[in-house]
């Protein structure tokens, strides 16, 4: 998804954030948080437009990774931890600069160090200045930047933040929680689905998930849907790996964008749920590995 498509979807789905709800009616209706590990909760989004988050609670306070599309996503899972614990939440991760992962952070974390990597505070900063100014308050802009990794010691708790290069956008942070075997993906990982791909690189995303693979993992929690495993991320990845290999051999012999689009063969991975609307189909990420290598428009 380009950088302008990113500013109008912004536009359309921040406009969904200008609802009130008042605390009772949000703890009605926030999905239940899911215990993934010692004090470690994921939050599963039931709005397919608005990212999940992952939480730590610990007695020094709360750290929260990714924080929803806008003010009502951020609300709702505000009410999500607060069904857990009433501490105060210290650090607010950002996974990558797309709005839906981000949105909520005015809300939920008003006074929380902002971490992420320096690509997504600057894209972030772009972003701000295309909306109206009342909806940037649901931002935060980050005060920490990974350069390119930093380790949080919370409570007792480690917590591994890094930037593994250019994946599904140009500035992807993963979160490890190494004592409950979690790893917090962004979008790096869709869970039974294709991705959307922004400007980024589909080579390095592989050895990005490579790197996840070879850490004890239990839980992986994606962009988008529900929580995965292990296997669930190495599935994803070899969709990833088989997808390059096609489309480079395509180019490799000469092959036109449209005939990337309809040559590759990908049955083996059916299962995956492809969403045209948001350009994550498998012709759409071919036209995107295509273009990274060297092929077509930027």
């Amino acid at each position: 998804m380009n950088f302008r498509a990113t500013i109008a979807w912004a536009f359309a789905l921040f406009s969904l954030g200008v609802i009130v709800w008042c605390p009772s009616a949000l703890a009605q209706t926030a999905p239940a948080p899911q215990k993934i590990g010692q004090d470690l909760y994921a939050y599963i989004s039931d709005n397919d437009g608005s990212g999940n988050s992952t939480f730590l609670v610990s007695p020094d306070g709360i750290l929260v990774v990714d924080t929803g599309l806008n003010a009502l996503e951020g609300q709702k899972l505000l009410a999500a931890i607060r069904s857990i614990s009433p501490r105060p939440i210290r650090y607010i991760i950002n996974t990558h600069y797309h709005p839906d992962h981000q949105g909520g952070n005015g809300v939920v974390g008003p006074d929380a160090m902002v971490i992420t990597t320096e690509y997504t505070r600057e894209r972030t900063e772009s972003l701000l200045a295309a909306l109206p100014p009342q909806q940037r308050k649901a931002f935060r802009l980050a005060n920490l930047i990974i350069a390119p990794a930093l380790t949080i010691f919370l409570g007792g708790y480690r917590v591994e933040v890094y930037f593994p290069g250019k994946g599904h956008t140009s500035g992807d942070a993963i979160v490890y929680f190494p004592q409950q075997q979690a790893v917090a993906l962004g979008d790096l990982f869709m869970h039974g689905s294709s991705p959307a791909m922004d400007a980024g690189s589909v080579e390095n995303w592989i050895k990005a998930l490579d790197q996840v693979l070879s850490k004890p993992v239990q839980v992986a929690v994606p962009g988008h849907f529900a929580l995965g495993t292990k296997e669930d991320v190495k599935f994803f990845r070899d969709y990833l790996a088989d997808l390059f290999v096609q489309v480079k051999e395509l180019a490799a012999r000469g092959a036109t964008l449209d005939q990337v689009r309809q040559g590759i063969h990908m049955e083996k991975y059916k299962s995956l749920h492809q969403f045209p609307q948001y350009e994550a189909t498998f012709a759409d990420n071919a036209a995107s590995i295509y273009q990274q290598l060297g092929n077509g428009k930027p």
